[in-house]
């Protein structure tokens, strides 16, 4: 039996196996619809044998989108297409999960293959929300400093959002608080210079997290998963480190979150991130060891060997793929073929599977 196709339970939620689609951008939506990319994109990752699929950073306003081609939860009509595309996930035995974001100041820019840059007023540029007036970088316009006002509405946003994924038939909700993102914003000291009870000392940094937290526990089942994506270290002086993940993993914990997905990095350009294959691995592991709370692993995992790996050896509980998922949909097949475990392929490509000599 290999260790990366045992079944995952969480609360009332069973993965078949430990492999993960990781919520990946496909600015492929108008006005934060779903659409057929988004069916066939997900539902291929289902055919190809994954054990839970978590859509992309959607977002739970529209100024919370990174670009104007993101998708969203902002509004009940948003949740037909959903449903549609989650039925089809679960009945190719995956199970469907959905990433909460709002964008903060990282929001108001062009897709990538359009440049990437921040719009301008001409493009259609909208303000952008911070937890201090700092822009990402200094030819960016500032974000707006967040007031209790603008922090409530963010809370509701998520809570509203977390509703509307349960009636669009998602079984497991992460909250996007990585990659330089609004929550990662107010827990980094590098960009949250707020002298309230939302900003200075790592209890109030952290604060809105918390608040996130639980306000999605107030509509979200309690016998369904609760992930948070956090960024483990921002990899600069003075920022945010591995040993804050560690704490705010324990307080997650008591705050009843089921795994925590250790990504890395994103809030400021200019960081000196060591790339390279399993270089996110040690902070899940860490954090698993230290707390005792589930962990997810990303970050350059390509191979079968490597996903196997890291679960065998405890390292984290579940594998979330990225690129390596764009290469190959199927990739589960072929690892579980690598592995030389009797994975089941679905009966119209069934003909197509190798047999044992």
């Amino acid at each position: 039996m290999a260790n990366l196709f045992s079944p995952l339970t969480i609360k009332n939620i069973t993965l078949k196996n430990r492999i993960a689609v990781s919520p990946m951008c496909q600015y492929s939506s108008v006005d934060g619809f779903a659409n057929d990319w988004h069916l066939v994109h997900l539902g291929s990752r289902a055919v190809g044998g994954a054990g839970l699929i978590i859509a992309e950073a959607t977002a739970v306003s529209p100024e919370g989108r990174i670009t104007p081609d993101d998708i969203g939860l902002w509004k009940a009509e948003h949740i037909p297409m959903w449903q549609r595309i989650n039925t089809f996930l679960e009945e190719h035995g995956a199970v469907p999960g959905v990433q909460l974001a709002h964008a903060g100041r990282k929001a108001s820019h062009k897709s990538p293959w359009k440049g990437g840059k921040a719009l301008t007023p001409e493009e259609g540029a909208w303000q952008t929300v911070a937890p201090s007036a700092i822009p990402f970088t200094d030819v960016e316009p500032a974000p707006l400093e967040l007031d209790k006002a603008g922090i409530q509405k963010v809370i509701n946003d998520f809570k509203a959002a977390a509703k509307r994924s349960l009636e669009a038939g998602f079984k497991v909700i992460e909250i996007h608080a990585a990659h330089g993102y609004l929550l990662h914003e107010f827990y980094s000291p590098l960009s949250n210079k707020r002298t309230d009870e939302y900003g200075g000392s790592f209890e109030n940094r952290i604060r809105l997290l918390l608040e996130v937290t639980e306000t999605v526990k107030e509509v979200w089942p309690s016998d369904y998963p609760l992930i948070v994506r956090i960024s483990a270290t921002d990899w600069t002086k003075g920022g945010w480190t591995g040993e804050d993940s560690v704490k705010l993993a324990k307080i997650l914990k008591e705050h009843g979150v089921d795994m925590i997905d250790c990504s890395t990095g994103g809030n400021v350009p200019a960081a000196n991130i060591p790339v390279g294959p399993l270089y996110q691995v040690q902070f899940a592991e860490t954090i698993k060891r230290e707390t005792g709370i589930m962990t997810g692993a990303v970050g350059m995992i390509t191979t079968a060997q490597e996903a196997e790996s890291i679960v065998a050896t405890g390292q984290a509980d579940l594998v979330l793929l990225a690129r390596e998922l764009l290469r190959d949909p199927y990739f589960p097949m072929h690892a579980a073929l690598e592995l030389g475990y009797e994975h089941t392929w679905p009966s119209q490509y069934e003909r197509a599977k190798p047999r044992k000599v």
